[in-house]
């Protein structure tokens, strides 16, 4: 996730009755989900339904995740202090995890972004892994009742969140970053794999990942964000937005002016990785070290057929806002050659994520350009890419929504919406038709305390145009 603070208006799910474009709220409240803009008719990826929260409205969230064989949803609710789960064959909520720090306040309207928790998450089998504000990494047995479900909570040594995370195949091991430190370093512990009872503690780290000073320069805010692994080559591949000499004699901040640095790719072999690890440039031979990368900014990363990696690049990461020297593309990089290919048409994303089922590749990009002429408060959209790196569609959807995660064995992707209360910081601000208008979220989730939306990709049903938006 980007490494920032967020708004907040209200921690309560109590919402008084307002006008919304000549609607009451609360009537607005009970509509039908898959309304509006969010949920056109003409695409390939469809909304199936909304799927809503018990307690506080969807105000904060961050990273989500799927596992297809126990048909679970995951999202790092901080709203709710806790991981939401739910059941994606019958698209009902099951249970929220709790014990994580929640919403953190920098002041009554502002969320302390780096310092707020549950961030990113990752599962394999039973094992569910969720990073928290406070710099810590919890262990959650899924088989385990709510009450004792989490093992293990385990420090990472920092003082701020443990944000996204990655598994190898097996599950054994994990690399997780702790991207608001300054520098941001990333820890690869010992993981459970499909061990039946738990095995992790502080003894299971095996080593703190960072990348060499003259790559990411300390004091300058710079970060590390989503990893992904990739099973051909046996890498860790950690998406950095900003590395210095990108070109050469770019500004990573350490000069006025807007950020002319592009980003770069760690590419991580966890078989080095013991004690202190410190990346540098990258070595062809050995397949370590960090990838410069032609017009890209990334947050997101996530291997796809082919061993391509798509990387969610976005030119928030060079403010301020119409930097010229912006990244405005987003990149497929192949992990073997290092070849890589823009994708043209969507930008500004947080979490990618790959759908095996349909091989597309799913954006949640809540920074995108707001097309020209466009009557939406937001250019906040799911992008849809195929296998092809070809933009199929764009799907607006709430301010934000940067979280997005697919079941590939039921072709249903999965996009956190953010709560609606108008004139309240932190609000879903994708106004549909200017200012006292319903919002896009409140549209898509027949309400307004959020939602997680669900779209299906129904493959028979292509017609394989790519010439739609």
């Amino acid at each position: 996730m980007l490494r920032d603070v967020k708004s907040l208006a209200c921690l309560s799910s109590a919402l008084a009755p307002v006008l919304l474009g000549g609607i009451s709220l609360t009537t607005a409240a009970v509509a039908a989900p898959c309304g509006g803009p969010g949920a056109p008719t003409t695409t390939q990826t469809r909304c199936v339904t909304a799927m809503h929260i018990p307690g506080n409205p969807l105000n904060s969230f961050d990273i989500s995740w799927v596992n297809p064989a126990r048909g679970e949803y995951y999202l790092g609710d901080r709203s709710n202090s806790g991981i939401d789960i739910f059941d994606t064959h019958t698209l009902k909520y099951k249970r929220t995890i709790g014990g994580f720090v929640g919403i953190v306040l920098l002041n009554p309207t502002t969320v302390d972004n780096n310092h707020s928790g549950p961030d990113g998450v990752t599962s394999h089998g039973r094992w569910l892994y969720g990073g928290d504000g406070n710099s810590t990494l919890h262990v959650i047995d899924l088989d385990s009742p709510t009450a004792t479900a989490t093992k293990a909570v385990i420090p990472t040594g920092g003082s701020t969140r443990v944000d996204e995370m990655a598994l190898t195949t097996d599950g054994k091991k994990l690399l997780a970053a702790n991207n608001a430190e300054d520098p941001p370093f990333a820890t690869l512990f010992s993981a459970n794999g499909d061990a039946p009872t738990n095995s992790m503690g502080p003894g299971s780290i095996l080593g703190k990942v960072t990348v060499d000073p003259t790559i990411i320069p300390s004091s300058f805010g710079l970060s590390l964000e989503q990893p992904a692994w990739d099973p051909i080559t046996k890498r860790f591949l950690v998406s950095i937005p900003i590395i210095a000499n990108n070109p050469a004699g770019c500004n990573y901040g350490q000069l006025s002016g807007a950020i002319t640095c592009h980003g770069g790719m760690a590419v991580v072999d966890p078989d080095l990785v013991s004690g202190p690890t410190v990346i540098g440039v990258f070595d062809a031979l050995a397949n370590s070290g960090v990838v410069p990368l032609p017009a890209c900014g990334p947050n997101g990363a996530t291997v796809g057929a082919g061993d391509n990696v798509l990387l969610g690049c976005t030119p928030g990461n060079q403010a301020p806002p119409g930097n010229p020297a912006a990244d405005t593309t987003s990149l497929v990089i192949n992990a073997t050659t290092k070849n890589s290919a823009s994708v043209n048409g969507i930008t500004g994303s947080d979490e990618v994520f790959y759908n095996a089922g349909d091989n597309r590749y799913y954006l949640g990009a809540s920074k995108a350009f707001k097309p020209a002429g466009s009557p939406l408060g937001s250019g906040a959209v799911l992008g849809v890419v195929d296998g092809a790196s070809v933009l199929v569609e764009t799907i607006p959807q709430s301010s934000g929504s940067h979280s997005v995660a697919a079941d590939s064995w039921r072709n249903l992707i999965f996009v956190p919406q953010v709560w609606t209360h108008p004139g309240g910081i932190g609000s879903d601000a994708n106004t549909t038709a200017g200012p006292g208008s319903p919002t896009v979220g409140s549209l898509i989730c027949g309400g307004l305390s959020g939602c997680i939306a669900v779209y299906r990709h129904d493959v028979d049903d292509d017609d394989e145009r790519h010439d739609r938006r």
